[in-house]
């Protein structure tokens, strides 16, 4: 039997650009805290730089949680439709701000916002988002779905389908992919290389939303989880390297 590559070859060998959607948490931006770290935000775009020239067409979902949070806010009397309002705002600051560093990095970014705002973004499109990924560009989703209740999980499943990604991929802060359990909280917590979303959903696993397990597991769409505490590790999981936790439907 053949060993699995360690990487998807597709890209180098030129046969099929390998297309991917990037969900990046609010936490990431904000560096673990209230705002913008702008270092932080440089170096995810330098990652991303360097697998658009490598040949991988990426789009990028972002969260807000670094200034918004919809929940949150609920949960202190804030009507929470108006809440989530605000958190995705909060996606849009991220993401403008994500794009500006990719451009720096030298590599041309789009932002497409699912709220109506043309003075700084388009407009959500997904064949002009396709069209962006296929002349090299990153496209950078704001704004999550444009209504609320909805977290950026869900939206960033329902974006890689819509865009045809092979892989939607979730960076997380502070682990290495997905646990048994909160290893933060159970020292006897165990990484998991791989699980299907069967398992994930059925043992509650909340790494991500269950609506985003249950909409990648009904599309047959894969999904990577991985630790962005190692450096390099965004570029190694948009190039395909095996990172992190694989979730499948087998």
């Amino acid at each position: 039997m053949s060993q699995e590559p360690a990487r998807d070859d597709r890209v180098a060998h030129g046969t099929h650009p390998r297309r991917v959607l990037l969900k990046l948490s609010g936490e990431v931006f904000g560096g673990g805290s209230i705002g913008l770290d702008p270092d932080v935000v440089s170096d995810a775009a330098r990652q991303i730089a360097d697998a658009v020239r490598a040949g991988v067409q990426v789009s990028v979902v972002v969260g807000g949680g670094n200034f918004f949070r919809g929940a949150e806010l609920s949960s202190r009397g804030m009507d929470r439709a108006r809440a989530d309002y605000m958190g995705m705002l909060g996606t849009v600051m991220n993401a403008l701000a994500l794009q500006d560093f990719i451009e720096k990095a030298g590599v041309p970014a789009r932002v497409q916002t699912a709220i109506a705002m043309g003075q700084v973004a388009e407009s959500y499109i997904p064949l002009r988002a396709i069209r962006h990924m296929e002349k090299n560009r990153v496209v950078v989703f704001g704004a999550g779905a444009g209504l609320p209740y909805f977290s950026t999980d869900t939206v960033s499943a329902q974006r890689a389908l819509e865009t045809h990604c092979d892989e939607l991929l979730v960076g997380k802060n502070g682990v290495d992919g997905v646990y048994t359990a909160d290893p933060r909280k159970n020292p006897d917590a165990q990484r998991l290389d791989h699980l299907t979303y069967e398992r994930a959903l059925a043992d509650g696993l909340q790494v991500v939303d269950a609506s985003a397990f249950a909409l990648c597991r009904d599309n047959g769409l894969t999904m990577r989880v991985f630790g962005m505490g190692e450096p390099g590790n965004i570029t190694r999981a948009l190039l395909g390297e095996r990172i992190g936790t694989l979730v499948s439907c087998s």
